[in-house]
């Protein structure tokens, strides 16, 4: 099923790690002793990022158990995975992130989550500390077995506190009736977001992040056929002001 564009609404703005930020990256063959698990990076500057994928999968997740809604199971074993999904264009998850459960009736995803690369400033930063690794840092933990108590030391990887990211989420409008809810439940799931964890081991200690939006901009269907004009404004608001504000911003 393919769905009309009304209108794209591309919110921008920055992610601040409030606590180092570990999301995996592929392992290459480290030497013993060194890091176990490392971050993801961009093979062209070497530099860590946040894959689009990581943070849209941990909204739809967080959207999943707020809404408590069924799961169906994916693969088997060890690789199962459980989400949500269903034929139901009404559906507040389905609808706004997607489904293929029925091939016959699939919903394509209104969002795009693009990737977020590290702000030029905390490139400075970071080249300038000196830090374990380029741009990052150690963190050693401890596995322990609650039989023998015996422990055992790993090191991972995470990007330090007070880094910042350039985020960006496009949203596609393609039912005025969804709009208004869509854009406060992508608003509301960034709060979220803050208030669980972002990447890997937030039990731990990882992964806690700030939101700022900093941009919203308005393109009509008009633009892109006719060339007209769009709207662009700038803030510099959380999530939740911006919620709170969002009839305003809609107007």
């Amino acid at each position: 099923m393919t769905g009309k564009i009304i209108e794209k609404i591309i919110i921008k703005g920055k992610i601040e790690l409030k606590s180092g930020l570990h999301i995996g990256g592929a392992d290459f063959g480290i030497s013993i002793g060194g890091i176990d698990s490392p971050v993801i990076r961009n093979p062209l500057t070497n530099e860590p990022y946040i894959p689009g994928s990581s943070l849209k999968g941990k909204m739809r997740s967080l959207l999943e158990k707020v809404l408590d809604v069924d799961f169906i199971t994916f693969g088997s074993n060890k690789n199962a995975v459980k989400r949500h999904e269903c034929n139901d264009e009404n559906c507040k998850v389905c609808r706004l992130f997607g489904s293929s459960v029925d091939k016959n009736k699939s919903i394509p995803s209104k969002i795009i989550v693009r990737d977020s690369y590290m702000t030029a400033e905390s490139k400075e930063l970071l080249e300038k500390l000196d830090t374990d690794l380029p741009y990052t840092e150690w963190k050693t933990e401890n596995s322990l077995d609650r039989i023998t108590a015996s422990a055992s030391p790993r090191q991972i990887e995470r990007v330090p506190a007070g880094t910042k990211f350039e985020f960006e989420i496009v949203y596609n409008v393609e039912n005025e009736n969804h709009k208004d809810e869509d854009l406060a439940n992508i608003l509301k799931l960034l709060e979220l977001v803050e208030e669980d964890y972002l990447g890997k081991g937030g039990s731990r200690g990882n992964g806690k992040v700030k939101f700022t939006i900093e941009k919203i901009v308005k393109k009509d269907k008009e633009y892109f056929v006719n060339g007209n004009n769009f709207t662009e404004k700038e803030y510099n608001l959380s999530p939740k002001d911006v919620l709170n504000r969002l009839h305003e911003i809609l107007e």
